[in-house]
């Protein structure tokens, strides 16, 4: 008999969870996988899909068998994913016909610049609401297209099913080569650059100008319905839900109002502001995006400000460089000392995202002299992530005229309390974390469970968040900006590293 619980899956850029929520949207049970980081070449950056696939499962197991549950006790199952990566695999087969390349991934920065011409990056915007940028899906499926052999053929004859993260899980949940539903919704295929921000549907000219059949796309719907059902261990289980990673956790942190921003700290940052029903155009490099779209209602908007490298420059630190031997080393030994010691780290390992979009950059520390140790390189890491995250909020402030009073996080790096701390004194407000940090799945279970019964409505799911902790700044105004602007003069030096026509 179906219960009041609902599973979420979130599958990440370095590993998959699957978390089990009851009706107050408590977690009952976690369970995560890491999955192998490709890297074939200086840049590029792939994972194993068909891995991916068999660490989801095995997370959905291990949630299930932890909560005490079976499957059909749950009412329903949501999906929250890493954006932009791009999986190809053969409709017949089942199987991938090349690793998945990943959202960080570089190579495709030539052919962007060779199809912005004269436009440049803006090419796409007014249709997309993103800059023509590597970052994106579109990209990606085109150079696979034109560099696997034989593989534009079998698109164009409807052989091969290009999809995100999402639709790659769906089709799998749902039956694969059995049936499988080919889908995805607003929110993933507004990050692909192939779907115009007025229509919600794949724009036919963006399709043309990078040679994509159609006969590849999944079909477009919207973020909270029912695709299907699974079949094989969650057989029976409503397939209800599908957010890109951080419109779910815009949803699970409950920014239903215009105005409400929250900013999740995984391998990238990612600062969403919610703009209401109305698409906000950027001036100042951030993201038109698509926040959410519950069933036939009308869309919810986003700015959006994407950072490629936080939590990912903390696991550098510790597996590149050997400095500390855990993520949770590195703040002991920040707290060591007062300050930086003069020295800013700017990571930009794949180039720079929000609000520069540098391809030509690369990571560089500034600022160093005898008197740096490894524990001031350690506060320099974690202070990375705020002054990033404080360049996209003046940017978001210049694009809507909405100042923010406060900001919600999430993620793994919000236990991070010196981290925390110093994000509130660079941008002047309150940092908020909710009991539930991890609401990319809350969001994803929210909107399943909104698709089939489980909660009535969005004043409902208001009430289930509370606050764990607070952050009020303590750094005096003048100080805070003349540490930002000698993290500016790092970030100026991090431009043009790479050579024109390079990728």
């Amino acid at each position: 008999m179906t219960g009041s619980y609902v599973a979420a899956i979130d599958q990440g850029t370095t590993s998959s969870r699957c978390i089990v929520f009851d009706r107050d949207g408590t977690v009952v049970a976690v369970d995560r996988r890491e999955h192998r980081q490709i890297f074939p070449r200086p840049g590029w950056v792939e994972h194993d899909a068909a891995e991916i696939w068999a660490k989801v499962r095995a997370v959905v197991a291990g949630a299930l068998a932890a909560a005490g549950l079976r499957a059909d006790e749950l009412s329903a199952l949501g999906i929250t994913n890493q954006r932009e990566t791009t999986v190809l695999w053969d409709r017949s087969t089942g199987k991938p016909v090349h690793n998945a390349v990943v959202w960080q991934d570089t190579r495709t920065a030539a052919l962007c610049r060779d199809l912005g011409g004269a436009d440049g990056q803006d090419r796409f915007r007014e249709a997309t609401g993103l800059p023509l940028a590597s970052y994106f899906s579109g990209p990606k499926v085109a150079w696979l297209l034109e560099h696997v052999p034989g593989l534009r053929r079998r698109a164009e004859n409807g052989e091969i099913a290009f999809g995100t993260v999402d639709s790659w899980l769906i089709w799998n949940l749902t039956g694969g080569t059995d049936g499988g539903v080919h889908v995805t919704d607003v929110t993933n295929a507004g990050r692909t650059l192939l779907m115009n921000l007025g229509t919600l549907q794949w724009d036919p000219s963006i399709l043309a100008e990078m040679g994509i059949p159609e006969a590849v796309l999944p079909e477009i719907r919207s973020s909270a319905e029912v695709y299907g059902t699974a079949v094989g261990p969650l057989a029976g289980v409503p397939v209800a839900a599908a957010l890109g990673d951080q419109q779910a956790a815009v949803f699970g942190q409950t920014c239903y109002g215009v105005g409400e921003a929250k900013n999740t700290y995984g391998t990238g940052s990612f600062l969403l502001l919610n703009t209401g029903d109305r698409p906000v155009p950027s001036k100042n490099g951030l993201l038109t995006t698509v926040g959410y779209r519950l069933g036939g209602e009308a869309p919810v908007y986003c700015l959006e400000g994407s950072i490629a490298v936080t939590g990912a420059l903390v696991q550098w630190f510790r597996d590149q460089l050997g400095l500390i031997r855990s993520a949770d080393e590195i703040e002991p030994l920040a707290a060591s000392v007062r300050d930086n010691g003069g020295a800013y780290v700017v990571p930009a390992f794949s180039g720079l995202y929000a609000p520069y979009w540098r391809s030509d950059a690369r990571g560089v520390i500034a600022g160093l002299t005898r008197y740096v140790t490894k524990a001031h390189l350690a506060r320099a890491v974690l202070e990375a992530t705020s002054w990033q995250t404080r360049e996209v909020v003046d940017a978001m402030f210049q694009d809507s005229g909405v100042r923010i009073t406060s900001l919600k996080v999430d993620g793994g790096m919000t236990a991070n309390g010196l981290l925390m701390q110093h994000q509130a004194d660079v941008l002047g407000v309150p940092v908020i974390r909710p009991v539930v940090s991890e609401t990319t799945c809350l969001g994803a279970a929210y909107a399943a469970g909104l698709a089939t019964g489980v909660w009535g409505g969005l004043d409902e799911l208001r009430t289930h968040w509370r606050q764990d902790a607070e952050w009020a700044p303590r750094m005096g105004a003048e100080e805070r900006e003349r540490e930002y602007g000698r993290w500016l003069r790092a970030v100026e030096r991090s431009f043009g590293w790479l050579e024109e026509g390079s990728s």
